[in-house]
């Protein structure tokens, strides 16, 4: 900020150093602190929060509740801890990754390219954090303790699962207690039925592999060796697939009753995109998880169109 000028007859304008002594020593000057972050600085915090995972498990949560026939209140909290967990853990994620992401110079990281501070990406993510207690337990004791359960598996991958081979387990659990959270802060709460869990634990495993394979070599570069990296980069793409292939199929036969030709629809697209991922040559690309999402957001409609099925549960 450049320094105000000196009205005249001010002694200042003739000795500025008189009205500002840290001019005379500009090794000492220190900029006027800001009046709450910048906008770039909020649109760094945004992007380090991996907004489309986190607005895709926010939105699965979100017509979940609506399948289960939860309340606008209850549906609300559900929403707002899922949302809440979400951000801690992709601000976690950039935060613990900075060292890593510096190495291997990837500056579309806001942290890496300066868009955001640290120490800001550090309190959001306690912040959301905190927050995220009081809301997921807002929805019953039992059902909060299934959400923070996910929460603390997913900060323990970023914090030391991520390289190890125990990596696909934090997103099965977090993925598969997701549904949980959900109905267990119904009426008598009851447990997701088995498929639904299923399902979600094996979308969740698949939707790891696919995130890693963009990054894998950055990745073996700084000392990170999940199950994708062991397994090698086609072979991940492989496993992936097969893995978000079962989740469409636990969702298509899991439920009572005939398959509708959609969920039959849903199969035929999903196996096409499990070989298209498995042949394709393992690169840089993001195609896989957004593939995986987009297998996500079928999911979602078939659950929300089959939400017969859970009837039993309201």
């Amino acid at each position: 900020m450049p320094p105000a000028r000196a009205a005249d007859g001010n002694p200042a304008a003739a000795n500025p150093a008189a009205a500002n002594p840290a001019a005379a020593n500009p090794e000492t000057a220190r900029p006027a602190p800001a009046v709450g972050p910048s906008p770039p600085a909020v649109s760094g915090l945004l992007r380090a929060c991996h907004p489309v995972p986190a607005a895709a498990v926010t939105l699965f949560a979100a017509a979940l509740a609506a399948a289960v026939g939860r309340s606008l209140p209850g549906a609300t909290l559900t929403v707002a801890a899922v949302a809440a967990g979400q951000l801690s853990v992709g601000w976690s994620n950039d935060r613990v990754d900075l060292g890593r992401d510096l190495a291997t110079g990837r500056r579309a990281k806001p942290l890496v390219s300066g868009a955001v501070r640290p120490a800001a990406v550090t309190a959001a993510a306690l912040t959301a954090l905190l927050l995220c207690v009081p809301l997921s337990l807002a929805t019953g004791g039992l059902a909060g303790c299934a959400h923070l359960c996910g929460v603390a598996a997913a900060w323990a991958y970023n914090l030391r699962l991520k390289g190890t081979a125990a990596s696909w387990l934090p997103y099965a659990l977090a993925f598969g207690l997701l549904p949980a959270f959900v109905t267990l802060g119904l009426p008598g709460t009851p447990w997701p039925p088995w498929w639904l869990t299923a399902a979600a634990a094996l979308l969740g495993a698949g939707a790891h592999f696919a995130n890693v394979l963009p990054d894998i070599d950055d990745d073996l570069a700084t000392g990170v060796v999940g199950l994708p990296h062991r397994l090698g980069a086609r072979r991940s793409a492989t496993v992936g697939g097969l893995l978000v292939l079962g989740s469409a199929v636990a969702l298509v036969a899991g439920p009572p009753g005939r398959v509708p030709p959609y969920g039959w629809g849903l199969l035929a697209v999903t196996a096409g995109a499990a070989l298209l991922g498995a042949g394709r040559r393992p690169g840089r690309s993001r195609i896989p998880f957004l593939a995986t999402m987009a297998v996500a957001g079928a999911d979602v409609v078939l659950l929300l169109v089959r939400g017969a099925a859970l009837t039993g549960l309201r």
